[in-house]
């Protein structure tokens, strides 16, 4: 199969699982954070890039989809979303790594500057400052054997595995 092939009805539902899954799995990491009060690590916010990219670019090929654009757009767009998503598989797996100590992460992860030594105001500018973001070797929580950087892994995976399915796969 090319990227020049037709497209269709495949390649719209690709589109749309892959915007809606990959805003509910940043979607639920921005909860954990916002709401559930984990503060993210430096490797963390890192393997949310993916899907600051990927969920605009999946919209993209959504519409490029339903539109009927030029094959070779949809499908590249799709096929960008799944170098997208191996490439979040990645720093998962990286980040479940150093969590698991089998390899060292980056030395400045959970570094602060100490706080000045003199008395703040209790702004919130001092509120800011006595925020200690958590070391990336220490996993927040684990559900079923896996931290969130394990089940990214598989999230990650999985939304590769649509966005190739329907990059390459023949339109029905």
């Amino acid at each position: 199969m090319t990227l020049t092939a037709p497209t269709g009805r495949t390649q719209v539902l690709a589109a749309l699982a892959l915007v809606v899954g990959m805003a509910v799995t940043v979607g639920t990491a921005l909860g954990f954070q916002h709401i559930g009060g984990y503060i993210p690590c430096k490797l963390c916010l890192g393997q949310r890039t993916p899907y600051y990219v990927g969920v605009p670019l999946m919209a993209l090929a959504l519409l490029s989809a339903t539109l009927k654009a030029p094959a070779i757009v949809t499908r590249g767009l799709l096929a960008a979303g799944g170098l997208l998503m191996l490439y979040g598989a990645y720093l998962g797996g990286f980040h479940s790594g150093v969590e698991w100590g089998w390899w060292q992460g980056p030395s400045d992860c959970g570094f602060v500057d100490a706080p000045p030594a003199s008395g703040g105001s209790g702004g919130v500018l001092d509120q800011i400052d006595a925020v200690v973001p958590p070391s990336c070797t220490e996993a927040a929580g684990r559900f079923l054997g896996l931290s969130f950087a394990g089940w990214n892994v598989i999230a990650s995976l999985v939304l590769a595995a649509i966005a190739f399915t329907g990059a390459f796969r023949r339109a029905d």
